[in-house]
């Protein structure tokens, strides 16, 4: 699998253990962890558990996570990636976060949009999912400007402490 991906203004590079003090300032935020499945990090040494699981999938080819850099600055701003790529049906999710600082500047877009081309051209993927709780307003504005399409709610789909929550379906395929 591919390491590293160029846009005009970012590189998405493969997470590495030296970026965990980086992640940790975005996924210790309460604003940016609101809407993934993970509540926020207290300790950095829960980012650098995480890079180590999302490598470890990695290497079974279970999820391909990149950290987000600003070319300009060499600054971490947020990460995305393939979760639970299916290479017989040719299909994977895809995730991604945002530091705060960095919301309503394009950055997630451009980077989604470089997964698309990749999923698309190079991995030759068929279908990119996207699962986002209903309330995640800049998260749907992104993935309706990529021109996913809304498939319907997942009901009670993903359990948050005793509570169950629904999950909105978004998709686009290669043919779209």
């Amino acid at each position: 699998m591919i390491t590293e991906l160029h846009t005009e203004r970012l590189q998405l590079r493969k997470m590495k253990v030296s970026d965990s003090a980086s992640l940790f300032k975005i996924w210790s935020d309460p604003d940016v962890t609101k809407f993934m499945n993970v509540s926020s990090f207290t300790d950095e040494n829960q980012a650098t558990a995480m890079i180590n699981l999302l490598d470890d999938l990695s290497q079974e080819n279970k999820a391909i996570r990149f950290s987000i850099i600003v070319q300009e600055s060499n600054e971490i701003i947020g990460s995305c990636g393939y979760n639970s790529p299916d290479f017989e049906n040719l299909k994977a999710e895809i995730g991604y976060d945002i530091a705060r600082s960095h919301w309503g500047k394009g950055y997630a877009t451009e980077a989604i949009f470089s997964l698309l081309t990749h999923a698309f051209s190079t991995l030759k993927l068929n279908r990119i999912e996207a699962k986002v709780d209903p309330e995640n307003v800049n998260s749907i504005k992104l993935l309706q400007k990529l021109n996913f399409t809304f498939e319907g709610t997942l009901r009670a789909y993903e359990r948050a402490g005793e509570a169950f929550n629904d999950l909105s379906m978004y998709s686009k395929l290669a043919a779209d």
